[in-house]
């Protein structure tokens, strides 16, 4: 996929259409790392940030509540 550098106000910046951003799994607002490699690649990587350990439970416990009858024919 080409992209071309456009002038964002007093930057520089390229447009991602929706496509792009479907299959990157990113949305507006979303926070990226950005590295620049020898030779100049740059690479954008999403910073999908952790759950805190109370969400995780609770996420847990409706996935096993729901899921219960599997549960109990696997033990």
């Amino acid at each position: 996929m080409t992209k071309t550098i456009a002038k964002v106000g007093n930057s520089q910046g390229i447009i991602f259409d929706a496509a792009l951003m479907d299959l990157a799994r990113v949305k507006v607002g979303d926070k990226v790392n950005v590295t620049v490699h020898p030779g100049g690649s740059i690479v954008l990587t999403p910073i999908h940030p952790a759950i805190d350990s109370e969400t995780a439970a609770k996420t847990a416990k409706q996935l096993i509540k729901k899921n219960a009858p599997l549960f109990k024919r696997l033990s």
